[in-house]
């Protein structure tokens, strides 16, 4: 049985790094717009997630935190030319927060509270993306978003043990179902407007 989560796991990996496509190819067309402050954070927090993962979860369900972080790098990267020029103050709040929230995580022994620390980060660096998205439903790429809703959903049924560990792929899911709720919805509204 521990062949069918590692498949699993892995096709959650490869699916959340394919659904950067799409999202860098609608950067390049102009339609998506990245937010920097987001997409660094995920960067950094994307690859500090990924190491407690692995020291407190399971190495079936280790692929999909590795695709969050290669592929926010990426975007993070593209951002600098083509997200939007401007900092909100929402932005600089959640930079404030995620980068005061490392202080606790660098003090903390324990990889429980630090995958924590990480989720609450990652959180923080998500709310610049979901207000912008609320508001700009079409700065965000909805196949993208569906991808990644798909690998979160997958990578739910990879994890072999079910503990605190889990509380990532269980935020991933709630994120990404969020993320394509809300461009679903506001391209909908948007569409019966016209």
């Amino acid at each position: 049985m521990q062949d069918i989560h590692q498949i699993i796991g892995i096709t959650a990996g490869i699916l959340a790094i394919g659904g950067y496509i799409p999202y860098i190819i609608g950067i390049l067309k102009g339609k998506t717009k990245p937010s920097k402050a987001t997409w660094l954070i995920w960067t950094v927090v994307g690859g500090l997630l990924a190491v407690s993962y692995l020291a407190e979860g399971d190495e079936n369900a280790i692929w999909l935190p590795f695709g969050y972080f290669l592929g926010p790098l990426i975007i993070a990267i593209f951002s600098i030319r083509y997200g939007y020029s401007s900092w909100s103050w929402l932005d600089v709040l959640c930079l404030i927060i995620a980068g005061a929230s490392i202080i606790p995580w660098l003090l903390s022994k324990n990889a429980t509270s630090t995958l924590l620390i990480n989720v609450l980060i990652d959180a923080a660096g998500a709310l610049p993306t979901i207000v912008k998205t609320y508001h700009q439903p079409d700065s965000e790429d909805f196949t993208a978003w569906s991808v990644f809703f798909i690998a979160s959903i997958l990578e739910l049924f990879a994890i072999t043990n079910w503990n605190f560990a889990a509380i990532f792929p269980i935020y991933l899911f709630f994120l990404t179902a969020t993320m394509v709720l809300l461009i679903w919805f506001g391209k909908n509204k948007n569409a019966t407007k016209r």
